[in-house]
């Protein structure tokens, strides 16, 4: 996988941030105040969650040092068409520099694929984010999709380094027990004729087996 790099926030305007936030998760009355926790084993560490619009963050607190450490949004895409959007969601994550590096952020991407949610990246990626995409996909699947006027292309798991340039390449993960063409059926993502063929193929070989042990248990 190739990189489009993202501009980075300073590391004071990010401290600001996190700052900020942080008083809004410890100030009662504030829409984030005593937000719900979510199972993630992690030392010293509390994720809390909130969904707003359709869209998922979960706040990474320091209970030691009572700060913020960093927060992940699953955000929408206003390039995904509505069927799309209730497949996919792209990433953000901001995390303290002392924080970075830790495993953080990819223990929140797998408490989501493993909920069988799926991620699609954005046009451009920071060098932590791809590099997590690239640590992930050992255990998760990764495809890439062309992604113009809110349709999906399926280009492949390879792709060239041109393709992958291109600011229309996009890279989708899947999550736990997600497949390729449950995706593209979800989603109406266009396959070659040959692949769409070859899934139809194998899914109905799967019904018919199913309908024989079936058969046999009656």
């Amino acid at each position: 996988m190739e990189l489009r790099i993202d501009v980075q926030l300073p590391a004071t305007e990010l401290e600001r941030e996190l700052d900020a936030l942080d008083r809004r998760l410890n100030q009662p009355g504030d829409i984030l105040y005593d937000l719900p926790c979510i199972a993630i084993n992690f030392p010293n560490l509390v994720f809390r969650y909130r969904e707003a619009d359709g869209e998922h963050y979960v706040y990474v607190e320091d209970l030691k040092h009572r700060c913020l450490a960093g927060y992940t949004v699953f955000n929408r895409l206003i390039e995904l068409n509505r069927r799309q959007d209730k497949h996919l969601r792209a990433t953000h994550s901001k995390y303290a520099p002392a924080y970075q590096r830790r495993g953080i952020a990819s223990a929140i991407y797998r408490w989501w694929l493993d909920a069988g949610n799926c991620l699609i990246s954005g046009a451009r990626q920071s060098a932590g984010a791809h590099a997590l995409w690239h640590s992930l996909n050992k255990h998760y699947d990764l495809i890439y999709v062309d992604l113009r006027d809110k349709t999906l292309r399926y280009l492949g798991a390879e792709v060239s380094h041109q393709i992958r340039e291109d600011l229309h390449t996009r890279m989708i993960m899947l999550g736990k027990n997600r497949d390729l063409a449950g995706l593209a059926e979800h989603t109406e993502m266009t396959l070659a004729l040959e692949l769409q063929s070859g899934l139809e193929c194998a899914s109905n070989a799967r019904a018919g087996l199913t309908q024989s042990r079936q058969m046999r248990r009656l």
